[in-house]
């Protein structure tokens, strides 16, 4: 399942330039934005290949421009592609299977759902999808674009190490222990909310990247300041309202919601497992339960 760089990188921006439209509709007057996984489209990226082809489906933003992006690929069992760069950095988390991604002759690292990566811009890599795992799936961010698929001999080195961390080895702390978050009324431990670092400054104004663990049955508010905040559901069972009065709206993983100033997103963690968040956001934000 190969096909050229060249073809990626045209395709890709096609692709999911057409998805981001369903996103986009999804927004409120509010300047709040709530994208169940149902209501996401997916195109392959590369129409030739049909199924066999990643399929992409675009959360927000548009991957042709110089602004921020968050897509949804995902991998048929198998999948691997040739050798190739980008042009920029990006970051990226497993939903559902396992994936492979990191330099052409490095040994398979297998990453399984709630796993983190980040792929340097000009580094030559390959990604791939484990066979035997059913179909795998993974959310990717960029800051800035637009995001292009370049050959492996335009490779150059900008600085940047990659980062591979498998889900097991992600380190929780406590919310109401990190400084950079307001927990208010949280519990400490397994039946309170918790943190894990993975990129920026949490500093206020600054962009940064975060896990946010809510406990089975939690129920409460997460919000922002004046300021942009980001969550897609990488595990568990969640439901969202912004207000009392409206319905809540099931989220499952590879959802979203999102707002552009102060907001207040009243969440339900309400399966058995654990929900865990990736939390893209300026500044800081605060975990309240109710």
């Amino acid at each position: 399942m190969r096909y050229s760089s060249q073809a990626i990188a045209t395709v890709f921006a096609a692709a999911l330039t057409a998805t981001s439209v369903s996103a986009q509709d999804q927004t409120s007057a509010e300047g709040v934005q709530v994208v169940p996984s149902s209501a996401v489209e997916f195109q392959p990226l590369n129409p030739a290949r049909g199924d066999a082809s990643p399929q992409a489906g675009v959360l927000w933003g548009d991957i042709r421009e110089d602004v921020p992006t968050g897509t949804i690929i995902r991998f048929k069992p198998g999948f691997s592609s040739p050798p190739h760069i980008h042009n920029i950095t990006y970051r990226a988390v497993v939903i559902s299977g396992a994936v492979h991604n990191d330099d052409p002759s490095a040994e398979l690292m297998w990453m399984g759902p709630g796993s983190f990566w980040t792929q340097p811009a000009g580094a030559s890599h390959i990604t791939a999808a484990r066979e035997d795992a059913g179909l795998s799936s993974a959310f990717l961010e960029i800051q800035e674009g637009p995001y292009l698929v370049q050959p492996k001999d335009r490779a150059f080195a900008n600085g940047e190490f990659p980062v591979n961390v498998e889900a097991d080895n992600i380190v929780w702390i406590d919310a109401g222990d990190v400084s950079w978050v307001d927990a208010p009324g949280a519990s400490a431990g397994e039946n309170g909310p918790q943190m894990a670092f993975l990129w920026g400054n949490p500093s206020d104004g600054e962009k940064n990247g975060t896990f946010l663990r809510l406990p089975s049955g939690f129920k409460g508010a997460i919000a922002s300041g004046d300021s942009w905040l980001r969550a897609v559901v990488i595990q568990g069972a969640v439901t969202h309202q912004t207000t009392a009065a409206e319905d809540a709206t099931p989220l499952d993983p590879g959802s979203y919601f999102g707002s552009q100033s102060a907001t207040a997103h009243m969440v339900t963690c309400a399966g058995s497992e654990a929900c865990i968040f990736y939390m893209s956001v300026d500044g800081k934000y605060e975990v309240s339960s109710s």
